[in-house]
């Protein structure tokens, strides 16, 4: 019986292979960090989500051992029967002050929030406007409700208030947009998103999962560097980037709808609730990011010296402020190669290629942390340079 399957799924892994498309994985050994071992080499690490150098922080190990001996490993049940500890509430009420909202709900992840953020609460009588870049996980989530589905141009306004305007008979209209998108790390006019929101009775939600932690004066994300902390209704996130890189996300807004979203949505009532080792490890986390605000500032000064350098080398890295620094290759097959040679200078990035961007325009995304040193970024500049010369990316 899977002999017909076989062949169809063989003949697309071909494709993808001659295409120079293949995404291999590389297996580090050991943890996270700015220098990582793969495949017995050690490296400086570069392509992690790592932006506050927090993943394999032994502070961090510490409190996820003492929130083991306090709430186990596991709960083996969803929210509503018996998943829910003390630290589930206590990391929610923890997120909702930190993100200025009411309430929050914590999920297994960013992608099961994204989910159940528009199908708890949108029907066919609604309409959802979304930007075109916009995050897999809220392009799935915008897929599984029955609302009307419009999108406008990356970051075009104007595009944004046309669909406003041609909608204005739904019963309610959700904006959506990611805060930082990740491929480019360019970030969204959210005061223009949120103005637009009030001239049209809209609602706004913002995953802000490439923000949360370092982004604005406090860390607060996106929303808070663009000054709408208070504005935006909705906000996602993950615990799996810059909040200890693990696993997790989360709602925050207003209380009725978290309440609601502890009713409806499917993603908490049918799944085993957060590892209270992630729970409590995360609340440690959000009071050590306001502890440690040289963090942040570590992490700024890391990435506007790297895109310095990069752009007097001559290379095309998209502008932005953002310590995602994608470098812009074009072919998918060189983006690739570049990236696997970069493993001979001592760097560990990633080429990405479609369909993960649009075709003729891979990259090979750095992401900086506050843990790299400057001389570990000159590094980096010394090695693309080198091999952008190679494959003639620059003279």
């Amino acid at each position: 019986m899977y002999d017909s399957l076989k062949k169809v799924v063989s003949s697309g892994l071909a494709e993808i292979n001659e295409a120079g498309l293949y995404k291999g994985q590389r297996l580090i050994s050991g943890h996270q960090g700015t220098i990582v071992e793969v495949e017995g080499k050690e490296l400086i690490n570069f392509c992690a989500n790592n932006y506050l150098g927090l993943s394999g922080k032994q502070e961090l190990v510490d409190v996820a051992k003492e929130n083991l001996d306090k709430y186990g490993y596991g709960l083996s049940s969803v929210r509503f029967i018996c998943g829910t500890q003390t630290v589930h509430k206590e990391l929610e009420a923890k997120i909702a002050e930190f993100l200025h909202k009411e309430d929050a709900i914590t999920f297994t992840s960013c992608w099961d929030a994204n989910e159940a953020v528009f199908a708890s609460l949108l029907t066919a009588d609604d309409a959802v406007l979304t930007d075109a870049l916009n995050h897999a996980s809220l392009i799935d989530g915008i897929r599984l409700c029955k609302a009307e589905r419009r999108i406008f141009k990356h970051m075009d306004m104007s595009d944004l208030e046309q669909q406003l305007q041609d909608t204005q008979d739904k019963r309610l209209r959700c904006i959506v947009t990611d805060g930082v998108f990740s491929m480019d790390g360019d970030v969204a006019p959210l005061k223009e998103i949120c103005d637009l929101a009030d001239k049209y009775d809209a609602y706004v939600v913002v995953d802000d999962s490439h923000a949360t932690g370092f982004m604005g004066e406090t860390g607060r994300g996106a929303v808070e560097q663009e000054g709408v902390l208070d504005r935006v209704d909705i906000i996602t996130t993950t615990f799996g980037k810059a909040l200890g890189g693990a696993n997790g996300g989360c709602i925050a807004g207003p209380k009725e709808v978290i309440e609601l979203l502890h009713q409806k949505a499917r993603t908490t009532l049918f799944t085993n609730s957060l590892a209270p080792v992630i729970a409590g490890t995360t609340i440690f986390v959000l009071d050590y990011i306001d502890q440690h605000p040289e963090l942040r500032e570590q992490l700024w000064t890391n990435t506007n010296y790297f895109r310095e350098k990069m752009i007097a080398a001559g290379f095309t890295v998209p502008e932005s402020v953002h310590p995602i620094v994608p470098v812009m290759i074009g072919d998918g097959k060189a983006a690739g190669d570049m990236a696997a040679d970069m493993l001979e200078e001592g760097i560990y990035v990633i080429g990405f290629s479609y369909p993960v961007v649009p075709m003729d325009t891979a990259r090979i995304r750095v992401q900086i942390s506050a843990e790299h040193t400057i001389e570990q970024i000159d590094v980096l500049v010394t090695a693309f340079t080198k091999l952008g010369k190679k494959y003639g990316i620059i003279d």
